[in-house]
């Protein structure tokens, strides 16, 4: 009698095959669920839903709606960008304004010494004085501060100031016929109005 209690069962060559290639390693079951899951997934993706014809009106007009007021919203928004950069650009123009009022006053006492020294023939004086006005001029022009054009000009209240009357019947009435202060803007702004004497016409 054959002795079979040391003996160890061999896998059969058929069943070595199947766990080399990989085969047999997935149940059945499994690979059919995962195959219908994946086509019901896709079909998912193409499902028609069938709504009343009165809901899918409204539908359209909320989301016509909701356009309209994304529009209106964007353009609104837009439209405070613009401002804002306007404001912003208008405050560096003229955040200088005040400042260089009160230095047209100091401006204006230059010019006083030099028609001074002038009459009175001092020429050192005179100048010294031409060359601190005229760079005072070239900074003026840089913050964009211009002198306005009074005398022999018809008078304009929004650039003028009248300070005295003169009876003239050879000019037109309100002609400016004496600058007596100057006035001045910075771009298209007034920043002083000029001080002048104006024509009338006698009452004769």
């Amino acid at each position: 009698m054959k002795d079979t209690s040391t003996e160890e069962e061999l896998p059969r060559e058929a069943d070595t095959e199947k766990a080399a290639s990989g085969e047999g390693t997935v149940d059945d079951g499994d690979q059919t669920a995962a195959v219908a899951a994946e086509s019901s997934k896709k079909k998912a993706k193409d499902k028609t839903i069938k709504i009343k014809q009165s809901e899918y009106d409204r539908l359209v007009d909320e989301a016509a709606t909701n356009k309209d007021k994304y529009v209106r919203l964007f353009a609104e928004f837009d439209n405070a960008r613009k401002r804002m950069e306007r404001e912003k650009m208008e405050f560096a123009k003229y955040a200088n304004e005040e400042i260089l009022v009160d230095l047209l006053g100091l401006f204006d006492n230059l010019e006083r010494s030099l028609h001074y020294a002038q009459e009175h023939k001092m020429e050192n004086l005179t100048k010294g004085l031409e060359m601190v006005i005229k760079e005072a001029k070239e900074i003026l022009r840089k913050y964009g501060v211009e002198p306005i054009e009074a005398e022999g000009k018809v008078f304009d209240p929004h650039r003028h100031e009248i300070l005295m009357q003169e009876d003239n019947d050879e000019l037109e009435e309100g002609t400016v016929l004496q600058e007596l202060q100057k006035g001045y803007m910075m771009g298209e702004k007034v920043i002083r109005t000029a001080k002048v004497k104006v024509s009338t016409k006698s009452s004769d």
